[in-house]
């Protein structure tokens, strides 16, 4: 499907608004926006497998993407969820490496492929955003940091009851269709079965309330006690 020009004109408000490219000069990132590619991938759709070339960044226009990496045995460990607003996939953008992660879309999901020549004209052109582009990579790195952290160090019910307390709105997880407890298991590193036992320890211990489209917290502090029991 061809993008229109306001569906390029949008995007370069989105760009501009919401990711490391703010404050970029509007004729830069005019030349960037021609460049970009729209595609659009059904539920389950594969973006890019894991050692493919990757050389663009990808901005989720609409849906939602989760990157993974794969076992040989088919188990997935979950490293990030992308949603509107959010930008992935840079590795091959900057370095001349294949993907370290397979991209998945989990629904419906539009995304622009804003090329790599032009990702790379426009930091030859603006030296100054190589700065907002370190930052960006180096969040990355922290979460990736911080999953690593969390794999190692802490028990699959202590990585749970974080997550619960960092989604939370207003005391509510609002669990979207394709959030499965399979896809929970899958970004905690645990097994289903496993997963199943820590919601059960949590629900017994009156510190969540499970429902089909919900999970809603009824004891904040004694979730928080659970996530980090050591502190």
């Amino acid at each position: 499907m061809q993008a229109t020009p306001a569906q390029r004109d949008q995007l370069a408000k989105k760009l501009q608004a919401g990711s490391f490219l703010r404050g970029l000069a509007p004729e830069i990132l005019a030349q960037m926006v021609r460049s970009a590619v729209w595609r659009e991938y059904p539920p389950g759709a594969v973006i890019f497998l894991e050692g493919d070339a990757a050389p663009a960044l990808y901005y989720v226009d609409a849906g939602w993407v989760k990157v993974v990496k794969m076992s040989p045995e088919g188990r997935e460990q979950v490293l990030q969820f992308f949603g509107p607003g959010e930008i992935f996939g840079g590795m091959g953008v900057f370095v001349d490496r294949p993907a370290p992660a397979t991209a998945i879309a989990l629904e419906q999901a539009g995304l622009w492929l804003l090329q790599r020549d032009a990702v790379r004209r426009m930091l030859a052109a603006n030296p100054a955003m190589a700065l907002q582009v370190i930052e960006f990579m180096a969040d990355r790195l922290m979460e990736l940091v911080t999953l690593v952290a969390d794999l190692s160090l802490h028990t699959v019910t202590e990585r749970l009851a974080r997550v619960l307390l960092e989604e939370a709105d207003d005391d509510v997880v609002y669990r979207r269709r394709w959030a499965t407890q399979a896809e929970m298991a899958a970004r905690l590193g645990a097994a289903p079965d496993v997963l199943n036992r820590a919601l059960r320890t949590l629900v017994e211990e009156e510190l969540i309330e499970l429902g089909r489209q919900q999970i809603r917290i009824l004891d904040r502090p004694g979730l928080a006690a659970k996530a980090a029991p050591n502190r």
